[in-house]
Parts: C-alpha cells; sequence; structure tokens
C-alpha cells in the first residue's frame, strides 16, 4: 500500500526518465531559460503524445456527431466513442460499458448522482454523512439536495493526521442515514481512505454509497466491482487525458431506475408532444452533442495506464513522496499538514511566517509549481485553523530530482520572504 513513512531508493523497474518523455509539457522551461518542475497534478495533469495525437486524429480524419449517422465519418466517430468507454469499463473494472457514463467530470458526476439518485432516496429527516476532508464537490451538491428536501448533513471527523476517524463511525452512521458519500483519497491530505470498510459498514444496514475517485483513479488501481461502491466518479484531466470530462460509474439497478439528469436529443426513445420515453442507460444520461474528443482521449489515457505495470510505478510515486517529505520536513519553519500512515500523490505545508500565496508566487518564479490556496477544501482547512496550505501533488513522470529542486526553492523562499 502506499506510505510516506520511509524512503526507498530511487531505483525500480519504471523507467521514470522514458515516461517523462513522452510528456511534452515538461520539456519546456519557463522565464529566463529556467526548467519546469511540474508539481500540480492534484489540480490537472499533464498530457502524453498518446493522448494528445489521438485527439489530433479525431479532428484531422473523424469529426463527426456519434450515434444515428449512417455516413462513413460517423460510424467512425461513434465506433471511436463507445470503443473509449469499453476501455474505460476496463480501467475500472465495470461489469458491462453500459454502466460507464459520460460526463464533463467529477463534479458534474456528483450532481448527476445528487439530483436524481438523491432526490428519489433521500427525504425530509433522512441524513447524509459526509467526511470531513471532502471537496467541495462532495460537500455543496448534498448540501442543495439537503435544503430541497429537509435532511441534515453530518459529518465524519479527521484526527490532527487527517485520518478518519473510523472508529466513532457507530456514532454517525445511524438509521436516519440516507447516503454515503466519501473521498477515496483526499486531494488536501493524501490520505487514502478506507473506503471498502466504509462501503461494507454502510451496505450492513443497507445505505448505499458515492465514492469521489477524482484522486484515486490516477495513483491508485480501482475495482469498482470489488470496492462494492454504488456509484464511482472521476475526472480525465486528472489521470493523463482531456479536460471537460469524466466519468460516473453505477450500478445497474441503480441507473435503471434513475431518471434522466438532463433532457434533449439522444437520450430518448421517442418523443411526442403527450409522452416523451428514454433510452436505456449510458445513453438516457447523455443527452445533446457529447464532448466526443473528450471522451475518445480519456479512452486514450485509460489505455495509456492500463499498459504501465502498476506496482512498478507505484513503487516509484510512494518513494517520490516519502523522499519529498523528509527533505521538506527538514526545512526550518515548515509544518507538515496531512501525516496519514497510508497516502499518495500529496505534499501539503505551511511555513510559520510567509503566507501560502506569497511563497507559492516566489516559487513559480523558480520554474516551480505547485498550488496554494484552500483546494476547495475550505472545511477541512477550518479543522486546521489554516486559510490555506502548499501543496505539491506529484504524479509518476515527476522524480527526485523534482522533490530536490522543491526542496531547493523553499531554502530560498525561507531566506527571502523568512
Amino acid at each position: 500500500m502506499p506510505a510516506t513513512t520511509q524512503p526507498t531508493s530511487d531505483t525500480t523497474s519504471f523507467d521514470v526518465e522514458a515516461f517523462r518523455a513522452q510528456f511534452p509539457a515538461l520539456q519546456q522551461e519557463v522565464y529566463e531559460d529556467t526548467p519546469l518542475v511540474y508539481l500540480d497534478n492534484a489540480a490537472t495533469s499533464q498530457k502524453p503524445d498518446a493522448v494528445i495525437e489521438r485527439a489530433e486524429r479525431y479532428y484531422r480524419r473523424e469529426n463527426s456527431n456519434v450515434h444515428r449517422g449512417v455516413h462513413r465519418l460517423s460510424q467512425d466517430a461513434t465506433e471511436a466513442y463507445e470503443s473509449a468507454r469499453k476501455s474505460i469499463a476496463r480501467f475500472i473494472n465495470a461489469p458491462a460499458p453500459e454502466q460507464v457514463i459520460y460526463t464533463k467530470g467529477t463534479t458534474e458526476g456528483l450532481n448527476l448522482v445528487a439530483n436524481t439518485f438523491g432526490q428519489k432516496r433521500v427525504g425530509a429527516g433522512d441524513e447524509i454523512l459526509l467526511t470531513e476532508m471532502e471537496h467541495h464537490s462532495n460537500i455543496v451538491p448534498w448540501q442543495m439536495l439537503a435544503e430541497q428536501v429537509g435532511a441534515e448533513i453530518r459529518v465524519l471527523p479527521v484526527t490532527d493526521r487527517g485520518v478518519l476517524q473510523m472508529d466513532r463511525l457507530a456514532e454517525y452512521l445511524t438509521e436516519d442515514t440516507a447516503l454515503v458519500a466519501v473521498t477515496h483519497v483526499s486531494n488536501t491530505l493524501g490520505t487514502i481512505n478506507p473506503v471498502k470498510d466504509l462501503i461494507d459498514a454502510a451496505h450492513a444496514v443497507d445505505v448505499p454509497v458515492v465514492v469521489d475517485g477524482a484522486q484515486s483513479a490516477p495513483h491508485l488501481p480501482v475495482d469498482v466491482q470489488a470496492l462494492d461502491a454504488d456509484f464511482f466518479v472521476f475526472s480525465g484531466h486528472k489521470m493523463f487525458g482531456p479536460t471537460g470530462i469524466g466519468i460516473l460509474y453505477g450500478k445497474r439497478e441503480h441507473l435503471e431506475a434513475m431518471p434522466p439528469y438532463q433532457g434533449g436529443g439522444d437520450m430518448i426513445d421517442r418523443v411526442s408532444f403527450d409522452e416523451t420515453t428514454y433510452d436505456a442507460p449510458p445513453h438516457k444520461f447523455e443527452a445533446g452533442t457529447p464532448h466526443i474528443e473528450g471522451a475518445i482521449g480519456l479512452g486514450a489515457a485509460a489505455e495509456f495506464i492500463m499498459d504501465l505495470e502498476w506496482s512498478a510505478v507505484q513503487a516509484h510515486e510512494d518513494d517520490v513522496l516519502a523522499y519529498a517529505t523528509e527533505q521538506v520536513r527538514a526545512i526550518d519553519g515548515i509544518r507538515l499538514i496531512g501525516t496519514a500512515p497510508e497516502k499518495t500523490s500529496v505534499l501539503s505545508f505551511v511555513f510559520e511566517d510567509i503566507h501560502p500565496y506569497d511563497a507559492g508566487t516566489f516559487l513559480d518564479r523558480l520554474g516551480i509549481a505547485v498550488r496554494t490556496g484552500h483546494h476547495c477544501t475550505q472545511p477541512l482547512l477550518k479543522r486546521y485553523g489554516l486559510p490555506g496550505t502548499i501543496r505539491a501533488s506529484f504524479a509518476a513522470y515527476n522524480t527526485r530530482a523534482d522533490a530536490n529542486r522543491l526542496a531547493e526553492g523553499l531554502h530560498r523562499t525561507r531566506e527571502m520572504l523568512g
């Protein structure tokens, strides 16, 4: 399992330099001929040649609308679009491609579930259980639903180290709980949550679970059948795919019972002014012309990742995160935020006397791209008494050399701004 306790050697079976060479954005220099160190992967990842070239091929040779067209280009586009759905189904081990719904991203996927399944499932007096480390996109849709139906939001707290207080779950998962929504990996802390344990506990009392997989899909093997998640959502742009495309996976019985999220073309069976009947999933939830290039590009990203040896990639990512953690921890005046024993990809920290924004701006001038702010987790940072953190987030193409550049940049930040 991924962890950040002890760094290991930087020699694994994963050839990181060959991997990096496939990402053109990583080869550039910024400002005064300064090589870029990209450490903002929790916000969005860079794209490999395989994804860029696949999207370009669609526009050069296959550009057409999908479904119903009888001409060659429409058939080619439809085949590529639906083939990508099959690739993504394999990527998350979905039972069938029909259970893979294209969305704009994690946020739309969560809103879709809240406004369809949630409207049917949650009523007045019910409780929706969230956790203290949720992203705003897994808070606000449920708040809106609760306000509409008269339900209550309950929040499972985290420890000082950023670990869910699972020993208190029985206090929060009650006979009034109608639904649980939980992040698989925290985008601010990097904590890997025990979602399987939470799902099992919820299912034992017949409560469905929605999993936000935006940060886990790029870093962990995801098996939705093994997790037994009722819904699993993630975004393409964090896993080397295009922006504006994401996935909602749902159990078949839920998808078939849910009403459509939007009305329009491509989601209908028959339309008359007296009555409209709807297509079966997945098309019932994909009204209008979809993000065709995005879907095809996401399929290419899924295939790109599936071609990697997961164990070697994870070992490399764990090593870089552990090494970076030790380098940053050693810098005078820095406090780490989120030190869970099971982590992946994210290193958050603050200077005692330098504002995160000032530090991030200074690091940028050194060619080091990090994220500063609340990371769309204001309730979590309020729990730590902070307005924001500096977040360095890693992908498989990052190296110990990147971690060294980060540490050197932080030392210079300390000297110049402290």
